[in-house]
């Protein structure tokens, strides 16, 4: 018997007494957990009060990266098409000076949530173990514990686009491994009232726009 012929029937074998992995079908619901890091592609207006720049000629502010545990959950509307959830604990900023004050470092810090719901395509086959999806969806993000050392700092809240690429393996019937990345139209007009309690800055506009990125695990009902 030929080593090609043997290595051909143990292939077979294994390939027979392996179990079949069924990824996703419609009805399905996956659950998708892991760490997901926020990070911002950020610019602002001019800090202007009563229309000129009292703080600087070009004085902005930035906001930094952060990392929280992240869930988000899928129900499969078809073998191809699902909607997804986005949700995760509450993600923290700091908010530092840019421009004429960045030398000022840190001045405020703020939390945000934000929901996002996306419809995803699913190309492969639901036989597949592995399992690339794309979606485009909506997302909502609610600013709260706004705090800042120039006085009080108010966010509006922002609803904008955002798109997904992600991808899950599956390594049984019902776990597997998930990596995905996504972007998201965040913007908030801004306003800040002064230590005295009585000026105000112009409202300006904070461009956070983050790129998110996330790994974890999947576990499929």
């Amino acid at each position: 018997m030929s080593r090609t012929f043997k290595l051909g029937v143990l292939a077979a074998a294994v390939m027979a007494t392996a179990p079949a992995v069924q990824a996703f079908e419609a009805g399905d619901f996956i659950m998708r957990a892991g760490v997901v890091h926020v990070a911002p592609d950020d610019s602002s207006d001019v800090i202007t009060i009563n229309g000129a720049a009292a703080l600087g000629a070009d004085a902005r502010v930035a906001v930094d990266s952060n990392s929280q545990l992240g869930i988000r959950g899928t129900y499969m509307i078809s073998n191809s098409l699902g909607l997804g959830v986005l949700a995760a604990t509450p993600f923290k900023h700091n908010i530092n000076g840019a421009g004429d004050i960045e030398a000022l470092g840190k001045i405020g810090e703020t939390k945000h949530l934000p929901p996002t719901i996306t419809l995803q395509y699913y190309p492969m086959s639901s036989a597949s173990a592995f399992q690339p999806y794309a979606g485009v969806g909506v997302n909502y993000t609610t600013f709260f514990e706004e705090k800042t050392v120039l006085g009080e700092l108010d966010l509006d809240d922002s609803v904008g686009v955002a798109f997904e690429l992600g991808m899950d393996y599956m390594l049984s019937e019902q776990f597997g491994l998930n990596a995905a990345i996504w972007w998201a139209d965040i913007n908030t007009d801004a306003q800040v009232t002064l230590a005295d309690g009585v000026t105000k800055t112009d409202k300006f506009d904070v461009e956070i726009d983050p790129m998110v990125y996330m790994v974890g695990f999947t576990y499929k009902f």
